[in-house]
């Protein structure tokens, strides 16, 4: 006689699977093991890492903390030296005849100074269009299947036309100096002159810096083998550059305001 089940009988359930527990044979499904990926496009699951493991998204975050940390140093810095520069220009005594006399001569700044910004500015559209092909999911995925290498090929030309760019801002500065130089306009003949030579100066280093970042992005597109270290790498350099963009017209408007 065959075996009726009647609805009022209890039925035995088999406990609650654990995320980490596996088939032992009884026919179970198979354990629970959460894929974690990583390109830095949104929905990719990042930030379902393991407690005590590393993903993509935490060393991203790292490498940019660590690069927002400098940069919150260095404009510390050139604060100090902006203070020093409102406070030199509107600094002032009295000589002998009892007359009010202010030390601060303004100078004319070189024209080629406004072709800079602009080529500057340029620059920042360019790497940041280099940061978003080694970001793009579709790519990504493709270089992850190993169809080739597309966020190499789309993003090395907007990182050498951002090397050269910069490299046409830095040879500009050193034409608006030599400008300066014909003028007889020297860094001590007076306090504004100081104060050009030396905010040009200093930010003309940190973008030479920049340069050198550039460089090296562009040699680890090349020879890096996974995409997050190069993720990392474009992406570290592309926000040091934007910072140097946007501190350099800050400092171009304080230049022509000073004078």
């Amino acid at each position: 006689m065959p075996t009726i089940l009647h609805p009022d009988e209890v039925v035995e359930k088999l406990p609650p699977r654990r995320p980490d527990e596996a088939d032992i044979g009884g026919g179970r499904l198979p354990p629970i093991e959460p894929k974690h990926t990583g390109g830095g496009g949104d929905g990719d699951n990042w930030s379902n890492n393991p407690v005590g493991r590393r993903g993509p998204r935490e060393k991203l975050q790292t490498y940019r903390f660590a690069v927002f940390s400098f940069l919150a140093g260095d404009l510390i810095f050139f604060m100090t030296l902006v203070s020093a520069f409102f406070v030199t220009k509107h600094a002032a005594h009295i000589d002998a005849y009892n007359h009010y006399v202010r030390t601060w001569i303004p100078i004319g700044i070189p024209s080629i100074l406004w072709l800079n910004t602009a080529v500057l500015i340029l620059s920042s559209v360019t790497i940041e269009l280099a940061r978003r092909c080694v970001f793009r999911e579709i790519d990504v995925m493709e270089e992850w299947l190993g169809l080739g290498s597309p966020t190499r090929r789309k993003a090395l030309p907007w990182l050498i036309a951002t090397t050269l760019l910069g490299a046409a801002f830095v040879w500009g500065q050193i034409v608006a100096w030599r400008q300066l130089f014909a003028q007889h306009i020297r860094y001590s003949a007076n306090p504004s002159s100081r104060f050009f030579y030396l905010i040009t100066g200093i930010h003309g280093i940190h973008l030479i810096l920049g340069i050198f970042m550039l460089v090296a992005a562009i040699v680890g597109l090349r020879s890096l083998k996974t995409i997050q270290s190069r993720q990392i790498m474009v992406d570290s350099t592309s926000w040091y550059w934007h910072a140097m963009g946007v501190l350099w017209i800050f400092l171009f408007a304080l230049l022509i305001w000073g004078q």
